[in-house]
């Protein structure tokens, strides 16, 4: 049985580049890309589906990313494991509320969260957090209610969430930025797989498209990796014009799927 490379999946892996691409150069918030390009670019046919497809390859890219982070001691796995168990809850209930709800609805709410991303981006970083931190009774439930509320929209947009378990992160623990982001792609992770679990179990996840997204974007991420020290002092700019690019692309989602 011979197996040949089709449009769709050099432009699956095209577009996970572009993923990768942005998420070594930025960080968190280049996932939220992943839907509207398997919808719009790559010409996957069903919203629920392209949502299925983006949570499936976004959970893959977050889990690879984390070895690095893990190799370097940045990630705070008490505080990252609690956050993320405790919103793979939140991300199961919100993937199969986001199932059961219309495209017609759906798109439209996604490209509004598209347009809070983007605004989420501009905002100056504060406070540099406490690096030698550690998990405590006290903190346990904030910890627990955040990944809830995180894993929930997660779940329901089908996006890694990255850009919302940072400031959870940050929020509840008062850890560095540094390890904020490290220990968020457990959770990236851990979200992206149970949406995608969900979304499967229904046939609603094109397992060879994911793929092609997914090695594209270890492609991607290899490429903006080499050149991110160089680009670090732009990041600054590049957060600013990625935000723009956010915008654009949720206006023109809002202009297709708003039902007018």
């Amino acid at each position: 049985m011979t197996w040949a490379l089709t449009q769709a999946d050099l432009i699956a892996a095209a577009c996970g580049s572009l993923v990768g691409l942005v998420l070594a150069l930025i960080g968190g918030g280049g996932s939220i890309l992943a839907t509207p390009l398997m919808l719009y670019v790559v010409g996957v046919p069903s919203a629920h589906a392209a949502i299925g497809t983006g949570a499936l390859a976004v959970s893959a890219n977050a889990f690879l990313n984390l070895i690095p982070h893990a190799r370097a001691g940045t990630v705070k796995w008490p505080c990252a494991t609690l956050f993320a168990a405790s919103g793979i809850a939140g991300a199961a209930g919100g993937a199969a509320l986001g199932k059961m709800t219309d495209a017609a609805v759906l798109l439209p709410l996604f490209a509004l969260m598209m347009l809070l991303v983007a605004a989420a981006m501009l905002r100056p970083a504060t406070g540099q957090g406490d690096p030698g931190i550690h998990l405590t009774w006290p903190m346990a439930p904030r910890i627990v209610a955040a990944g809830l509320v995180v894993g929930g929209m997660s779940g329901f947009f089908g996006i890694g969430g990255g850009f919302l378990v940072v400031p959870g992160l940050l929020a509840s623990t008062g850890m560095a930025m540094l390890n904020a982001i490290g220990s968020s792609l457990l959770s990236v992770g851990a979200f992206g797989a149970t949406t995608a679990a969900s979304y499967g179990l229904d046939g609603l996840i094109d397992v060879r498209l994911a793929a092609g997204f997914i090695c594209g974007g270890i492609l991607g991420g290899i490429l903006g990796t080499a050149v991110a020290a160089r680009a670090a002092r732009h990041r600054g700019l590049l957060q600013k014009l990625f935000a723009a690019v956010l915008v654009a692309v949720a206006c023109t989602m809002l202009w297709r799927e708003w039902p007018w």
